[in-house]
């Protein structure tokens, strides 16, 4: 069998094409992998670096403008009727309680609703070195769920904020067995807060509980 002879022409290219590949291969072997790639590592590296840094840059020219907000809600805060009316915890204690007759009078559609026994919270809780004073009762309803339901959303929706705790309800066993559909028989926790303490700065009035927090605490209604 003959081999097969390239022409001149044939030669040339074959030449040239083995040239192109040595310099590819040589390319990649000896440029690319020890400097292209790595420069084009440190490119990328540098631009996102001067993206995070314009986005710092831009936080930094707001602060400013963050702070006279911060201060401004603060005031309006600690300013606002968030806070229950009185300056003193133990005569908070009887608002809340005539809040509550007050919430049970209004809600009369839908079945009977009475309240049964309310008294004030001595010393609530409250975590150390807070500026709020706290004012808190205990009270017991006795209820059809309906006329609950209005009474609960009544204290916990409006204004001044407040807060419903360690919420018990349950029927009667007794007066179950006797039918006509007894009421429920519902156990709460009534708090709410006072005027923040004198010498309380506007920033740390920022902090003062919002109405969308009541949903949160433990026991609250849905």
């Amino acid at each position: 069998m003959k081999a097969l002879k390239l022409t001149p022409r044939d030669s040339r290219i074959a030449a040239i094409g083995l040239l192109l590949l040595a310099l590819l291969l040589a390319y990649f072997l000896l440029l690319h992998w020890w400097f292209v790639a790595p420069l084009r590592g440190i490119a990328a590296q540098m631009d996102d670096l001067r993206d995070t840094q314009s986005r710092y840059a831009a936080a930094i020219a707001e602060k400013p403008q963050l702070e006279r907000r911060i201060a401004a809600l603060g005031a309006g805060q600690a300013a606002s009727n968030a806070f229950l009316p009185e300056d003193d915890p133990n005569t908070a204690t009887a608002d809340l309680m005539q809040r509550v007759v007050d919430a049970v009078a209004a809600h009369p559609a839908g079945g009977s609703c009475t309240v049964t026994q309310k008294m004030p919270v001595p010393n609530p809780p409250t975590a150390a070195g807070e500026p709020y004073r706290k004012a808190a009762v205990s009270i017991n309803l006795s209820c059809d769920v309906e006329p609950l339901v209005g009474v609960l959303q009544a204290l916990e929706q409006g204004t001044p904020y407040l807060f419903v705790d360690n919420l018990n309800i349950y029927r009667n066993p007794v007066v179950a067995q006797q039918g006509n559909g007894p009421p429920l028989e519902v156990q709460f926790t009534l708090s709410g807060y006072v005027h923040p303490v004198n010498g309380a700065t506007p920033a740390t009035a920022a902090s003062a509980p919002a109405s969308g927090d009541a949903a949160d605490m433990p026991g609250a209604t849905p």
